[in-house]
């Protein structure tokens, strides 16, 4: 979650008639960096049954934060985080998708009823060089064509760097996590 406040006059499309009404799952999945929040663990702020107990000084993160549920009138009742158990926005880089995950039930994006429309954002965006990545806590599983990457622990500092390659049968995807300097890089080709 980007550090950016939202005015009134930046506000991004929303659904109309779609509120988060008791669904808080942004109040977990994601990181907050204003807080030092990892992701996969409840805000302190976040009050069980009735939302942010500091909403009106919530941060810029927090203001400018929409899932893609809220904006995109394709996502079914379905697909709402409280009941997906999982929040799909895209990246702060304004690129790539990103599926965080509740750590408490860490297979939700497997479920047969996201999985077709999972796949088709990893083809479709793969081609444009717009990749999937899902964030279960602090781990993280690239999807690429053909595969699943996990990458294990990476942090919120880390640079998760996708290149493509010719190879026998199409193109190869390699992914690589950037750390800085203090840490070594790993590459899982």
């Amino acid at each position: 979650m980007g550090t950016a406040q939202l005015d009134d006059a930046h506000q991004p499309y929303l659904v109309p008639g779609r509120a988060c009404g008791t669904c808080m799952m942004c109040c977990k999945v994601p990181a907050i960096e204003e807080f030092a929040k990892p992701p996969g663990v409840w805000c302190k702020h976040a009050i069980s049954g009735k939302g942010c107990g500091i909403y009106a000084q919530r941060p810029g993160s927090c203001r400018a934060f929409y899932c893609l549920w809220m904006q995109d009138a394709r996502f079914g009742p379905e697909w709402k985080p409280e009941k997906a158990k999982f929040v799909v926005y895209v990246q702060q880089n304004g690129v790539n998708l990103q599926i965080a995950v509740d750590p408490s039930f860490p297979n939700a994006w497997t479920k047969p009823l996201y999985q077709a429309q999972i796949r088709r954002w990893v083809a479709d965006g793969a081609e444009k060089g717009q990749f999937v990545f899902v964030r279960i806590g602090p781990r993280v599983i690239a999807l690429v064509p053909g595969r699943d990457v996990d990458l294990g622990t990476v942090d919120s500092h880390d640079e998760i760097v996708v290149s493509r390659r010719p190879g026998p049968a199409g193109l190869v995807y390699d992914v690589e996590v950037k750390r800085p300097a203090a840490q070594a890089p790993t590459s899982l080709a």
